[in-house]
């Protein structure tokens, strides 16, 4: 099959059957879904949906967060992964937000990056979020789906990334990136994928691949 001919049937299946597909991040504010997502590496979203309210009403907006010690910071938010790390991350972000946007939070890729605790991904999904800006996160899950689906071959995720960007129209990355995202959460999970229940396989290289043998 070729790669045009399996990105149009794919997200062709996603368009016509899956309309809406949203973070599910809880969030109020570009302040909230930017911590939540820093959060939010290599850690559930169901657990940072479960710290980040006492989070919010403590500190509820940049400039709080802004004003506190990644000591305090660490007591409401100690269940989620590397949380030392992310404590000071969440307070030296908040204090670049405040010393170098004016207390906004960038919309920008670039600028978003220069936030500590925001690599390429935690920008590309507060940039698409946020300011509906052309570009696919690829984490864990995208990168697995893409690479099974046979979507892109790329080695890394910022290969897969250039790959998806490539073939998806722009109107259509936003939604792109929850598509693949939700399936590899629910359907195309890592240890043990479920094909039986997958509407995908048509058109899914690994399958193929798999019950070709």
């Amino acid at each position: 099959m070729r790669t045009a001919d399996r990105y149009s049937a794919i997200f062709s299946y996603f368009r016509d059957n899956v309309p809406v597909a949203d973070s599910e991040l809880h969030f109020n504010s570009d302040y909230e879904l930017l911590v939540a997502v820093i959060l939010s590496a290599q850690c559930t979203d169901r657990r940072v949906n479960q710290v980040t309210p006492a989070l919010f009403a403590a500190y509820p907006d940049v400039k709080a967060l802004s004003e506190a010690s990644p000591e305090e910071v660490y007591g409401y938010i100690k269940s989620v992964s590397y949380p030392n790390n992310k404590a000071k991350n969440l307070v030296g972000m908040a204090r670049k937000v405040i010393g170098d946007f004016d207390g906004r939070i960038p919309s920008d890729v670039d600028s978003l990056m220069s936030l500590p605790g925001a690599g390429r991904k935690t920008a590309n999904v507060v940039a698409s979020i946020l300011y509906s800006e052309p570009v696919i996160a690829v984490d864990t899950h995208v990168f697995r789906v893409s690479r099974r689906l046979g979507l892109s071959r790329g080695a890394t995720p910022r290969a897969v990334e250039l790959d998806l960007e490539k073939h998806i129209p722009e109107d259509l990355r936003p939604i792109a990136h929850h598509w693949l995202l939700l399936h590899g959460r629910y359907i195309c999970t890592s240890q043990k994928p479920k094909c039986s229940s997958c509407p995908l396989t048509e058109w899914c290289r690994d399958f193929s691949s798999r019950t070709a043998l």
